[in-house]
């Protein structure tokens, strides 16, 4: 039997910011490993640059990002163990939230157009 699709149910935007938060934990200028094993922490964002932001290579909508800034989004996934938060400062990615397949990164990061 093929593994559950989003098991812990979370909403949209906490899957759109879960997949963005995982893709800054790959970015060595984002992120940094640690304290934990197998953790990862971010703490520098990305801002605007039009309608979009760069992560790394990559780009997302701004629209697909709203969820980075948001308090109530970095509480939930903190909820669900898969992350700790020290809002605003800076998220800590645990294990399973590096591994949690959120099904979403070919659809919200494009290469970057320049």
């Amino acid at each position: 039997m093929p593994p559950k699709i989003n098991p812990l149910k979370l909403n949209p935007l906490q899957l759109r910011t879960l997949t963005l938060l995982q893709a800054l934990a790959r970015d060595p200028q984002s992120a940094g490993s640690g304290p934990g094993p197998g953790e990862m922490t971010i703490e520098r964002f990305p801002t605007a640059h039009g309608a979009h932001h760069h992560l790394g290579d990559r780009v997302v909508s701004a629209k697909d990002a709203s969820g980075l800034f948001n308090e109530s989004v970095w509480h939930a996934l903190e909820r669900k163990g898969l992350a700790r938060a020290d809002w605003p400062h800076r998220i800590t990615l645990t294990p399973p939230g590096l591994a949690y397949d959120t099904g979403l990164e070919g659809e919200l990061l494009h290469a970057s157009p320049h």
